[in-house]
């Protein structure tokens, strides 16, 4: 899983600039030191050698949030009934800001919806499972979120141009970093 790794190695390079984390999730960190005595520009650079950057605006920083809490959710599918998940009200319960609001943002500033965002990670973590071989397609559909085999081979085709059997059986497996879904 490559969200762990982001996590990892951004960790790693605050701490080698002298940084003491108290926490670290996926877009976010908190430090000892208040942001005003950070070295945001070292920070900055670092960041961006890294293939990553510093968010300071804050409709950037709900946009991050909005992703992170949903490749969160469907990076956790064994934990979270993707099927039965109310995405609208986890997004809202978890950014604590009305859903219309988040869902324009989302909207106006990445060019697709927050549903259509998730198809696409969903899609991508059904990917991941049929890269691996590991499952049937009726467990892909289940731990992707599907009711049903037909729902996500529908989706799959819609997204990928492909049927699911079809990217299996393809040497190159197609997939995305998490983080370029939706560009």
């Amino acid at each position: 899983m490559v969200w762990p790794r982001c996590i990892k190695v951004v960790q790693e390079e605050l701490e080698k600039l002298g940084n003491r984390i108290l926490s670290i999730n996926l877009g976010m960190v908190e430090t000892e030191l208040p942001k005003e005595i950070l070295p945001l520009q070292q920070i900055s650079e670092m960041l961006r050698e890294n293939g990553f950057e510093l968010i300071e605006d804050t409709k950037v920083k709900i946009i991050e949030q909005i992703k992170n809490e949903i490749i969160s959710a469907i990076q956790q599918y064994e934990k979270i009934d993707l099927e039965s998940i109310n995405f609208s009200k986890y997004l809202s319960d978890k950014l604590i800001k009305d859903y219309h609001y988040l869902s324009s943002l989302f909207s106006k500033t990445e060019g697709i919806t927050i549903e259509h965002y998730i198809i696409l990670q969903k899609i991508e973590k059904a990917k991941e499972f049929l890269k691996y071989g590991e499952f049937t397609l009726r467990e892909i559909a289940y731990q992707s979120g599907y009711s049903s085999v037909q729902h996500l081979s529908r989706q799959f085709k819609n997204v990928t141009g492909m049927t699911a059997s079809q990217f299996k059986n393809n040497q190159n497996n197609l997939r995305k970093t998490i983080d370029s879904i939706g560009n």
